[in-house]
């Protein structure tokens, strides 16, 4: 059996400190070094065929240069965005990341960051967190590196890259309402959520400045993002005998949701119904008659994340922001129709 190529292999080949030579395989070691020294090590390490034993790295440093990322649905296409922003920032440092999938549910969100716990990660990126999340808030007290993306734990401390949500449900409603549209329904996401709570406020005090003093049943608020809850919600809307021309919808998979049952009660959009989403999640155009949307930043958020729980677990004394707040773009297709 071959024996494992190890440091001191390496740096008798090139002829450096062995100390030389780790500090050249680390991402975030090597800026003492020139870039000459480094790519010379870098090839000979790969010519050799080195392999990092990570485990007795991690016994030495404490560090185990893995991260937490937690989901909340690992199929609902918004997420992979943020994914890549995120490996784009940890994978050049030496991260690896550790993908868990929470289906929006405590108990299994709980049972999750204990086994990311058990396994050492030197920090977490939630995307799935609930508005009041008692254990993350915790896990963070405990000293644990913590950053929530796309949503935020209130009442806490930890860091949150969000959205500028009531920015876009006011610029998609004045867009509604330029087109005609009075009575406009909402499909509200879930009240645990930060965002299905947030993007409800948004959306009332939107109406007030509009004074469309819009009746209750006029918001239907659905328990989780997705085209099923779209569907019921909508169902509701129908069966409340309150007549409406357009339905600004939480996030896009309840809007498609929305649609469908439109379909299914005789109603089109947008002929019939003017119907909205938020997110902009990919593949949106293809799908007549192109959603109507709000775009946030996944790619940036995700990014933005993982430097701000990179800069705390390297330097725990940094000051970083509690709040980072995106910038939205109205994306304008054909599920709106102007209105006399």
């Amino acid at each position: 059996m071959t024996k494992p190529v190890t440091l001191k292999d390496i740096a008798r080949e090139t002829g450096v400190h062995v100390s030389t030579v780790s500090r050249a395989l680390d991402p975030n070691a090597r800026t003492s070094l020139t870039a000459e020294v480094v790519e010379r090590i870098r090839a000979a390490a790969e010519r050799m065929g080195y392999r990092p034993n990570r485990l007795a790295s991690g016994l030495r440093t404490r560090r185990t240069m893995t991260v937490g990322l937690m989901l909340p649905d690992i199929s609902n296409t918004l997420f992979p965005p943020i994914v890549r922003g995120v490996e784009s920032i940890l994978e050049p440092k030496g991260y690896a990341s550790i993908i868990v999938n929470t289906d929006g549910d405590r108990e299994r969100e709980g049972k999750l960051v204990d086994v990311l716990l058990q396994r050492g990660v030197d920090g977490i990126i939630h995307a799935a967190p609930y508005r009041s999340d008692p254990r993350m808030v915790a896990v963070s007290r405990q000293g644990i590196p913590m950053v929530t993306v796309n949503r935020q734990i209130e009442n806490s401390k930890i860091p949150a890259v969000i959205n500028d949500d009531p920015g876009g449900i006011s610029e998609m409603l004045r867009y509604l309402y330029d087109a005609g549209h009075r009575r406009i329904a909402h499909i509200a996401g879930p009240q645990a959520l930060s965002t299905g709570r947030g993007r409800m406020e948004a959306f009332k005090a939107a109406a007030g400045e509009f004074d469309l003093n819009l009746p209750e049943k006029a918001i239907a608020i659905s328990s989780h993002f997705d085209e099923d809850e779209g569907r019921r919600c909508t169902r509701d809307l129908v069966e409340s005998g309150w007549k409406f021309t357009a339905i600004l919808c939480a996030n896009d998979r309840l809007a498609l949701g929305a649609i469908d049952e439109l379909n299914r009660h005789g109603l089109s959009c947008p002929d019939d119904v003017s119907v909205t989403g938020y997110n902009d999640i990919p593949f949106l155009d293809l799908i007549p008659p192109g959603l109507t949307t709000i775009r946030i930043q996944q790619f940036d958020a995700g990014r933005m994340s993982a430097e701000l729980l990179v800069k705390m677990m390297t330097e725990p004394e940094a000051t970083v922001p509690r709040t980072t707040i995106l910038p939205v773009k109205l994306i304008e297709r054909g599920s709106v129709k102007r209105i006399a």
